[in-house]
């Protein structure tokens, strides 16, 4: 069956748009317009309007009432709200996951991180885009090895793409190793069957990117967490 020549402009909006909000393109709180978006894509505006419909429905995009289709922002409330339900939630899951994680996923888990540490210094500058992309696989990776059904809904209720993006688009290349050495350290966690050790990285791993993202020096604090935890 082919593909009317309308869903593939809604397809080919929606995958431009996103790669440019994934990129940072427009910073938050700004507006996105139908009618420049169309222009610029060269088609009409019902295609723009579909993809912005689906990029909103799944929280890449914010729509708001009287005022369209926007790109998320968050006050340090929301921030801290976020940061701190991800750290409670993926900690769970990231101690589950050493329990139940098989050999095959936790190999998956290994090629991410290595196609991440790829992404993040294999040119000049880091590929922020496949950089969220590995990051993302990992992080699920981690939430399916954890064997809940339920943890998966509720940690992708709160986890909002645009700021995984601009929190990656903040760190610096000490930032990115740390978080890399984050990943194989859990991985390692696993392969030894440690709950307590993979869920005290993890919240390690999850308060640095959150002082990354505040604009504060995270290394010495989220290992001094982990530390901690890890003593309990």
């Amino acid at each position: 069956m082919k593909t009317s020549p309308r869903r593939r402009a809604a397809d080919l909006a929606y995958a431009t748009i996103r790669e440019g909000v994934m990129a940072g393109r427009w910073p938050s709180g700004a507006h996105l317009r139908e009618i420049e978006l169309a222009s610029e894509l060269g088609v009409s505006r019902t295609p723009v309007r579909e993809a912005l419909r689906r990029l909103a429905s799944e929280g890449v995009l914010r729509f708001e009432p009287n005022v369209g289709v926007t790109v998320p922002t968050w006050s340090e409330t929301d921030l801290d709200e976020i940061f701190e339900l991800r750290s409670r939630l993926e900690s769970y899951a990231a101690e589950l996951a050493a329990l139940r994680a098989d050999d095959a996923t936790i190999a998956a888990m290994r090629e991410a991180t290595l196609e991440m540490e790829r992404a993040a210094f294999s040119g000049n500058t880091p590929d922020t885009v496949a950089v969220t992309a590995t990051n993302d696989r990992f992080h699920r990776l981690i939430i399916a090895a954890s064997g809940s059904k339920r943890l998966g809904g509720f940690i992708a209720s709160i986890i909002d793409v645009p700021l995984i993006v601009r929190t990656f688009s903040r760190f610096d290349a000490h930032a990115m190793r740390r978080s890399i050495a984050h990943h194989k350290e859990i991985i390692e966690a696993i392969v030894h069957r440690d709950p307590v050790w993979a869920g005290a990285v993890m919240r390690a791993h999850i308060q640095a990117g959150r002082q990354v993202m505040l604009g504060g020096e995270s290394a010495k604090s989220a290992d001094q967490l982990r530390d901690k935890a890890a003593r309990r």
